[in-house]
Order: structure tokens, then C-alpha cells, then sequence
């Protein structure tokens, strides 16, 4: 089994992170971290360092309890949800774990939501997880 994480180092994606840890320990799978970005000239340097920073913690995480792990930064030029979408329609994945944060109706309308966009388009299961 393969497990996919969109972390972005935010509480709920660091619940999301544990809980796909705990589920490939009992289920001996291997988890797939992936900290995505759209790139371009909207791109900040500061980006590009807190994604190393985040994949750097999320691969201490995961070995320190002996879990089978990648930790990939994608660049692709789309939306962060589209890209985990299409990520685990390329790679197979089993099951999607993606921490989700509460917003009012009108942060969706303005901001989006990935996890809305994975959670209806994503090819397996979902796991999502709000702390």
C-alpha cells in the first residue's frame, strides 16, 4: 500500500502526517509526502525554503518510527489540490491523507479549498483530518 500526504506544515497537515504514520505502521505501507506549489513569478523565495524546511521535518518524523518514505516538492504550475489529484492518479496511490482547516463560505469563495478539490476528485479514498 501506498499512502499520500499533502503537508504543508500547518497543524492540520502535521495530524494528517501522524495519522498516515500510524496507519502504514499497522498496515506496513509506505508513505509519500508531497509539499506542492504552483511556481512561477508568484512564487516567493521564502516558499521554496519553508517547503524544504517542512519536507526536512516530515521525513524526521517518519523515521523515527521506521516507516518506508518519499518526500517530493512538486512544481507543476497548478493548484496544489489538482496536483496531489493528479499525483496519485500517476503514482497509484491508495489512499489520500490531507488536513483540512475550517473556513466560512466566503474564505472558499475567495480562497478555494484543495481539500474540497481532493476530496471530490481524487482517484482513492480520502483521510482528512482537522485538529
Amino acid at each position: 500500500m501506498i499512502f499520500l500526504v499533502g503537508y504543508t506544515g500547518s497543524k492540520e497537515s502535521k495530524a494528517a502526517l501522524a495519522l498516515a504514520r500510524d496507519h502504514a505502521a499497522l498496515f506496513a505501507a509506505k508513505v509519500v509526502v508531497v509539499v506542492s506549489s504552483e511556481g512561477g513569478p508568484r512564487e516567493k523565495h521564502g516558499h521554496i525554503g519553508k517547503a524544504s524546511e517542512d519536507l526536512f521535518f516530515a521525513r524526521n518524523f517518519l523515521e523515527e518510527k521506521g516507516i518506508d518514505h518519499d518526500c517530493h516538492e512538486l512544481v507543476r504550475g497548478v493548484s496544489p489540490g489538482e496536483d496531489m489529484v493528479r499525483y496519485a492518479e500517476e503514482k497509484k496511490i491508495d489512499q489520500i491523507f490531507v488536513g483540512i482547516e475550517k473556513k466560512s463560505r466566503t474564505q472558499k469563495i475567495i480562497l478555494g479549498s484543495n481539500a474540497q478539490y481532493i476530496i471530490l476528485k481524487a482517484p482513492c479514498p480520502v483521510v482528512t483530518v482537522n485538529r
